[in-house]
């Protein structure tokens, strides 16, 4: 008796050496038990979040205005248990929702903000639900509750399991406008995590090892003097002159910038009339690069030319920096890490009428009529030349390794940022991607939790490539909350 006394002693003072409590970390043999715990909880709540997902896709709130949005998902979570702090970061729609006791603290990313003018039914052909109104042209409707999904079916398996171990959820603003995740990170919230997952609905299914575009979003703005345009155009100064001047100088750099460059713009004001001289007038610019570096580079060219345009036309200019994202780096030991959860899952299977609906919307955009992806991608070395968007989820990567997920939830072929992805976004095809992807994030979570030695190789590789690095917002000096154009 006096040996197994000591013998359970000896165990209970190694327990609390290890975690500070009782709290400890699980053998690695009980996660796929675990994982399979957290699965049939999505499972068994399918209905809660196809409703959830349907309610934002009806929704469908630009960025920084998803009021219904985010109280929706808060509050789903809050009364799962969850502590919800709302309006964070200086965003009335920003909130973090945390579960759980000590390290590791993995995090999941939400969004929620929809596109303007992409309202839609779901149809097969174009059509409205509210002509000019917004939509969810990016299925932000599935990846918010995607990620809530994961969040719900972690938090079962911490409850059920006395193991040390926090799901924080993340619920991003106006990604959209790549605002929401810059100021998370800017306010620091995005410190102490030891890992951060996130997914994307897309037309194909894998996990995502490509990098994104660094990029500045910013507008211009000239002031001139107005004057009647046939009576005394000598009297006036035109804004508008000026930002025409500008976009032809910047259309001419573009002969002189690299391959990893891309530059767009729009003129948001122009004038009212054509006799009269516009005293005002907006431009504005995004300035992509594959680094953040040469971002910075290339905006300071843009903004000489600005400066030279306001010279040109005797006008004077202001520049607002509304907001700017780094590149994502890429941690390929959490992508082999998702991918093999991905595997475990299994990609969305398609009914034919679900195949059916696809086609006629790839053939209502004259898209070939192939249908759904049905198989998962392998992991593919990326490409060399950066191209595509850019995500404020980079800026989550150089604050704690960040991996991210692709599902099927539209046809392949299809345009994002259109109708046709709206329609496919707030359909059954649309839902079982979402929960493929739930199921993906919370066996991933569950893994970084429950294996310390997983988590462990995927810092290390992130602690090597951020080796000298300090991250620094791109966002000016005392920004405190956002905006947009107006």
């Amino acid at each position: 008796m006096r040996k197994r006394g000591i013998i359970l002693l000896t165990v209970l003072f190694m327990a609390l050496l290890w975690g500070g409590s009782l709290l400890v970390v699980a053998s690695s043999k009980q996660e796929p038990k675990l994982k399979e715990e957290a699965i049939r909880w999505i499972e068994d709540h399918q209905p809660l979040l196809i409703d959830l997902s349907d309610q934002i896709w009806g929704y469908a709130e630009l960025g920084l205005k998803e009021f219904k949005s985010s109280e929706l998902l808060a509050d789903a979570l809050e009364e799962a248990g969850f502590q919800v702090e709302r309006g964070v970061a200086g965003m009335p729609t920003a909130f973090v929702a945390t579960y759980g006791e000590g390290e590791p603290v993995i995090g999941l990313l939400a969004e929620y903000d929809a596109l303007p003018g992409l309202s839609q039914k779901v149809s097969s052909t174009q059509e409205p639900l509210e002509e000019g109104a917004p939509g969810h042209g990016c299925g932000h409707n599935l990846l918010g509750v995607g990620s809530v999904g994961a969040a719900l079916a972690v938090k079962e398996v911490l409850a059920a399991h006395p193991i040390s171990g926090t799901i924080k959820l993340f619920g991003c603003p106006a990604e959209e406008t790549l605002i929401g995740k810059v100021y998370m990170v800017k306010y620091g919230l995005i410190d102490g995590l030891s890992a951060a997952l996130t997914w994307h609905p897309s037309s194909t299914t894998k996990v995502s090892n490509r990098s994104s575009l660094a990029m500045n979003s910013f507008w211009v703005e000239f002031r001139g003097r107005t004057a009647h345009g046939a009576g005394d155009p000598w009297n006036g100064r035109s804004a508008l002159d000026a930002v025409e001047l500008m976009n032809y100088g910047v259309n001419l750099m573009r002969e002189h910038m690299e391959l990893t460059s891309r530059i767009h713009y729009v003129i948001t004001d122009g004038g009212e009339a054509p006799n009269v001289v516009p005293d005002y007038a907006r431009v504005w610019y995004y300035v992509r690069n594959a680094n953040r570096e040469k971002v910075e580079e290339l905006y300071q060219r843009v903004l000489n030319i600005a400066q030279g345009a306001a010279l040109a036309t005797d006008t004077t200019y202001q520049v607002n920096l509304i907001t700017g994202v780094y590149n994502t780096l890429v941690n390929n030991t959490g992508v082999k890490i998702m991918h093999s959860n991905l595997e475990l899952v299994g990609p969305p299977l398609f009914s034919s009428e679900e195949l059916t609906f696809a086609r006629e919307i790839q053939k209502g955009v004259e898209k070939p009529e192939v249908g759904l992806a049905e198989e998962i991608e392998p992991i593919k070395e990326p490409p060399k030349l950066v191209g595509g968007g850019s995500s404020d989820v980079a800026d989550v990567s150089w604050i704690t390794p960040t991996v991210s997920l692709n599902v099927a939830t539209t046809a392949k072929g299809t345009p994002g940022h259109s109708w046709a992805t709206v329609a496919s976004c707030g359909s059954p095809i649309g839902h079982k991607g979402m929960l493929v992807a739930a199921k993906t994030l919370a066996a991933t979570a569950v893994d970084l939790i429950y294996d310390g030695e997983l988590l462990k190789q995927m810092r290390e590789e992130w602690k090597e490539k951020t080796q000298g690095f300090t991250y620094k917002s791109p966002l000016p000096e005392g920004r405190k909350s956002p905006s947009l154009p107006k």
